[in-house]
């Protein structure tokens, strides 16, 4: 059963995200990206659902988020709207379907939309995409914003480590903050930056700013499925609390079934009709 006070609420909306702010109530966020796993995540009390790029990382096994097409995003989020009664559902418009073309990024936001059921778009960067987020927004869809590490623009920067700690930058994000509350989106993730410059992002605008590898002085937190429940093992940075170790369970569970097909012991009389 969820603890979270909004739990009997029958949908999550931006204007219950951003209430959930106001009162300072946390927000809590994770990733899917089929039907099965949003069932259990929606189930359990999620109040916000990211069908992330990272799809192409964590079921694809590709090494970045750029490959990834928006036939399949559109593919991994309808499949997750299916599964989900009560949490808000986010979709990651893919690299190359909006940066640069206004056009293209309405394009690809409302093909998002109606073909999946989703509730809104992410997308990543800040003033450079200002009036991609304008467009998008000028059709009614709901937009999260994402600054700091941009994994989108990994061969940019070069490295995954911790962005902004230079005052340069840092002051830049703020701005960059700014601009996208000014131009309308509902929140804004922070991944992977100082604490203390996360905290005076959440204090700097009023819409919810959700963290990963942030600190815990912004509205709320988002996580990879895969990563806190341990299916994939490999990835292991400073901001990942893992929330179980799937992956022995299901390694140990596929080591059983074969051992007793192998001895003919599956199926038994009791399993047969």
């Amino acid at each position: 059963m969820s603890v979270h006070p909004s739990s009997n609420i029958k949908r999550i909306t931006t204007h219950i995200l951003q209430e959930m702010k106001n009162r300072g109530e946390k927000i809590s966020m994770l990733t899917a990206y089929d039907f099965s796993m949003a069932g259990i995540i929606d189930s359990a009390g999620i109040d916000i659902i990211l069908v992330g790029d990272s799809a192409s990382n964590v079921m694809a096994g590709h090494e970045t988020t750029l490959p990834i097409t928006l036939d399949q995003m559109i593919y991994h989020a309808s499949s997750v709207v299916r599964g989900v009664k009560r949490a808000f559902v986010v979709v990651d418009i893919p690299f190359g379907s909006y940066q640069g073309n206004s056009s293209e990024a309405l394009r690809s936001a409302i093909r998002i939309m109606k073909e999946s059921g989703a509730h809104a778009v992410k997308v990543e960067g800040g003033a450079e995409i200002k009036e991609s987020v304008a467009r998008i927004l000028s059709a009614g869809v709901p937009v999260m914003g994402h600054l700091g590490l941009t994994p989108q623009s990994i061969y940019k920067f070069g490295t995954y480590t911790v962005r902004a700690k230079e005052e340069e930058e840092a002051n830049k994000l703020i701005e960059d903050a700014k601009i996208l509350e000014e131009s309308g989106c509902f929140a804004i993730v922070l991944e992977k930056i100082p604490a203390k410059l996360a905290k005076k992002v959440a204090e700097t605008v009023s819409i919810p700013v959700i963290g990963i590898g942030a600190g815990g002085d912004v509205d709320g937190q988002v996580l990879v499925v895969h990563d806190m429940l341990g299916i994939t093992q490999e990835f292991k940075p400073r901001f990942l609390r893992q929330y179980a170790d799937l992956r022995s369970a299901i390694t140990q569970a596929v080591e059983e079934y074969v051992k007793d097909v192998k001895a003919k012991d599956f199926p038994n009389e009791s399993e047969s009709y």
